[in-house]
């Protein structure tokens, strides 16, 4: 498997160490408002790769943060008069349970900053400790210039970075560049510390929580939206290799950047999409299906239009789904069709070839669709070949998990099934009657009520389609 490092900025061998144990963290919310469709993408993008690498068997542990002592929860806080951890708790929970719905596998910890003082105060003292931190009257702070390999993860040169930087109100720092690792001072929410009262800075609470259940040990990998490569992840090396001196992160993986109709979404320009909004129009696999079009590194564009097309994609692939699980239902007598096990073979192969490198989701769902156009024409035959449909039914399921496209099981009472089965009856009789008005009507009335009707040579099928 190969895997895109941010750090090299080349494509790597990428494989699990130690029994198959991964450590994987992705930056969490700063949960101080409604989780928004820029979160979903990066969510959904990792999501997808961690399910990628469970099905080659690797045991990962997925870390992901909650940033509940930071500037934007304190200004919330300010201006609702709710406590920031309150805040922090009531938007977290909202999201995880839109992610829940989006299929987004759940993490193994969710370590708030809150809770994690100690650990961030005992990195702060090390990296204090190996020259690489000062105090002064407002806080302590991480010297940049000790730090030679500063610049690494983004690229950026000591003098680009000094460029872009100032010391603006804190004229106590040596350099304008430093950052803050521990801020002294009373706000929303304070903590004791050997500096006095305060909280921490912004970058420290990753590393340090990173390593808190890594056990010290390097991450396997390190994942997060594009916009945080710099400052935020060329910080948090410098605090965690500068605190051990070992390498903090192998590989360092970044998802890029969402538009809307073209433009950066923002609340000034009223394109502005929170998760929960999304979900109530779109269905969670559209959505996923949507996002995965686009490889994780790449910029995406969302659409209205983009959207629905992604849903009717989805109806194609449940659609196979449901006919295979139809037509395997018994042991039927197959006719080995070698082109169809050639031809399907070698999609199936190149799915997993795709997710291989570098995980490659739009390739990867050609060969999906391209499996499902082989199959879909296999079924139509006389005689299929139930032995190699059977196979792609089994890859099928599996190609849709590591996706994360869930099956939607919609349950339908005994009588309303009859009722429908009566009007289906009735189409049917006026139909062969040459009524063909009273056929359009009962279709369409169906199809107002979420029953769809797949006129084929072998009868009529009907399936139930979520509204």
């Amino acid at each position: 498997m190969l895997i895109f490092n941010t750090l090299t900025r080349k494509k790597e061998p990428f494989g699990a160490k130690e029994g198959g144990k991964l450590f994987i963290y992705v930056c969490g919310l700063t949960p101080y408002d409604h989780a928004h469709v820029g979160h979903a993408r990066t969510y959904v993008a990792f999501d997808t790769i961690k399910r990628c690498l469970m099905q080659k068997g690797a045991d990962v542990f997925h870390i992901q943060n909650v940033t509940d002592v930071e500037d934007k929860i304190f200004n919330r806080s300010r201006e609702t008069k709710i406590p920031p951890q309150d805040l922090a708790e009531r938007f977290q929970g909202e999201a995880i349970e839109l992610f829940d719905l989006l299929n987004v596998l759940r993490a193994n910890v969710y370590p708030k900053v809150s809770e994690h003082i100690p650990d961030i105060i005992g990195m702060i003292q090390k990296i204090q400790k190996n020259g690489l931190a000062y105090e002064t009257e407002t806080g302590v702070y991480f010297s940049v210039k000790k730090f030679r390999s500063y610049g690494k993860l983004s690229g950026q040169k000591m003098d680009e970075i000094k460029k872009g930087s100032r010391i603006g109100a804190d004229e106590t720092k040596e350099h304008p560049e430093d950052f803050a690792l521990w801020k002294k001072g009373d706000d929303v929410l304070t903590f004791n510390s050997p500096w006095g009262i305060g909280r921490p800075g912004w970058h420290i609470e990753c590393s340090a929580m990173a390593m808190r259940y890594t056990g010290g040990k390097p991450l396997d990998i390190h994942g997060g939206a594009r916009d945080l490569i710099f400052p935020h992840h060329e910080n948090e090396i410098a605090q965690a290799e500068g605190s051990t001196g070992e390498k903090f992160s192998r590989f360092w993986m970044h998802t890029g950047f969402l538009t809307v109709n073209g433009e950066k979404m923002s609340k000034s320009l009223g394109n502005f999409i929170t998760l929960k909004d999304l979900l109530s129009r779109h269905s969670p696999n559209s959505v996923r299906l949507f996002f995965l079009r686009s490889h994780y590194r790449s910029p995406v564009d969302y659409s209205e239009d983009s959207i629905r097309s992604a849903e009717e994609s989805v109806k194609r692939i449940f659609n196979l789904w449901e006919m295979l699980d139809e037509a395997l239902v018994e042991e039927k007598p197959s006719a080995p069709d070698k082109p169809f096990r050639n031809g399907s073979d070698a999609e199936i192969s190149g799915f997993y070839a795709c997710m291989d490198d570098d995980f490659d989701t739009p390739g990867a769902i050609a060969h999906l669709f391209n499996l499902a156009s082989l199959s879909f024409s296999q079924l139509e035959k006389d005689k299929p070949d139930f032995g190699q449909l059977g196979k792609v039914r089994e890859k099928l399921e599996q190609m849709l998990w590591i996706l994360g496209l869930k099956k939607e099981e919609i349950e339908m009472p005994e009588m309303t099934e009859k009722l429908v089965t009566l009007l289906i009856d009735l189409r049917e009789k006026a139909r062969k009657e040459k009524n063909y008005g009273m056929s359009d009507e009962i279709r369409k009335r169906l199809s107002e009520l979420g029953v769809v009707l797949e006129d084929g040579g072998k009868g009529v099928k009907w399936r139930l389609e979520k509204r």
